[in-house]
């Protein structure tokens, strides 16, 4: 069974998923939505969950600097509370201070235009955070 790793942002959600053995992490996709409606994304994420035998989601947490959750990381919950209940798997909140920061230094460092970003940056951030958590379960 495979991990799915999220970066929920208000119009963007970038997805990863990780190997069997939990050992690499792969951005798959990044799903555009209206965060006000969660239910628009439930047969996307019941198709990927099916599709690469999700087993567990882990959700980035975006806290401020200082430790504390702010407005995006409350929102941040609310849709991890979400999935939880909709498709009976377990949640995790992960920690993402600076995971779009560093997705952008690897794109900046690969030499991108930024219009190519743009269109990566999201599933690139949700493979640093599915990355870290794997990474924090060897």
């Amino acid at each position: 069974m495979k991990i799915l790793g999220l970066d929920v942002g208000e119009k963007t959600i970038g997805v990863a998923v990780s190997d069997a053995l939990h050992f690499t992490a792969q951005g798959i996709e990044t799903i555009h939505w209206d965060e006000s409606e969660f239910a628009s994304v439930k047969d996307r994420f019941q198709q990927l969950i099916d599709e690469y035998e999700i087993s567990k989601i882990v959700v980035g947490l975006p806290k401020n600097m200082n430790g504390t959750i702010g407005e995006r990381g409350e929102a941040c919950q609310h849709f991890a509370a979400y999935l939880e209940e909709q498709f009976s798997l377990p949640v995790v909140m992960w920690d993402e201070r600076l995971t779009t920061m560093a997705a952008e230094r690897v794109l900046l460092d690969a030499d991108m235009s930024r219009q190519k970003r743009k269109k990566v940056i999201d599933k690139m951030a949700a493979m640093i955070i599915l990355q870290g958590y794997l990474d924090s379960n060897r």
